[in-house]
């Protein structure tokens, strides 16, 4: 073990959850949360709270990831470069202001930009029959985008939980659910979030609120070699309490844990 950080692990082979503590990093972002790990050459699952990484939430915006394919599966967007007309009356007040976004997009900027409206445009092209089935198919979350609203996925009580993130991640990159190869290729580009010589991390972020509480997500995965590892952060924070590095610390907790586990 590298580092300075203090870490008890239980590694269980074969797919079954394991659990390490971890919480340093936490700890010096001011957050709660965890991080879920799963080691694909070892087939080890590593997590610092076991309760954690099976409880669902809301997705946010990492349902970006889904939603892309489903919108490139059903022909609802063309590919990445199809441009999405601004829609030019943007809920500041629900989303925040941020004027970087508010023209024209495509889906790749979007995605890259976490650009709310234009996912939200999409989405009620694709209609909820199409996302339950879609979604019931792939095992996504509970399934539920039963609210009156088409962001299901940052309000209302659809919920996945970090363990369920990296099974859908894995079978997106394994490509074992029914969207086409086109589909996962123009998804896997998008994804791309950093690339170095030694390593490629494909990922998402998202951050939404519910019951008093912000939802910070960074979810994705890492190939390093031959080596492939899937994650899942998820941080939590009372929405009184100002905490400006929230945003800054999923990617940060994530990368001082592979660093310490000597994954990067």
């Amino acid at each position: 073990m590298r580092g300075t950080l203090l870490c008890t692990f239980f590694f269980v082979h074969l797919g079954v959850l394991g659990q390490f503590t971890l919480q340093e990093p936490f700890d010096e972002c001011g957050v709660t949360g965890s991080i879920t790990i799963y080691d694909v050459q070892r087939k080890l699952w590593m997590t610092n709270d076991i309760k954690d990484s099976q409880h669902a939430t809301l997705p946010a915006s990492t349902f970006k990831i889904v939603n892309s394919l489903i919108a490139f599966e059903t022909g609802t967007v063309r590919d990445e470069y199809e441009i999405i007309p601004w829609i030019d009356d943007y809920d500041t007040l629900r989303y925040g202001n941020r004027p970087e976004i508010y023209r024209d997009m495509n889906l790749e900027d979007a995605f890259k930009q976490s650009a709310v409206w234009v996912y939200v445009e999409v989405a009620k092209k694709i209609g909820k029959e199409r996302y339950r089935d879609w979604l019931t198919r792939i095992g996504y979350g509970n399934v539920d985008v039963s609210i009156d609203d088409p962001d299901f996925w940052n309000f209302g009580d659809m919920a996945i939980s970090p363990v369920n993130q990296i099974e859908i991640l894995k079978g997106i990159y394994e490509e074992i659910f029914p969207f086409s190869k086109r589909s996962y290729a123009l998804l896997k580009k998008m994804m791309i979030a950093e690339k170095t010589e030694d390593y490629t991390i494909w990922a998402k972020t998202g951050w939404t609120g519910k019951d008093g509480k912000d939802i910070g997500w960074w979810v994705g995965y890492v190939e390093r070699g031959g080596d492939l590892y899937f994650f899942a952060t998820r941080l939590t924070k009372d929405r009184s309490e100002s905490n400006p590095r929230f945003g800054s610390c999923r990617k940060e907790i994530t990368k001082k844990v592979f660093k310490e586990l000597g994954l990067l």
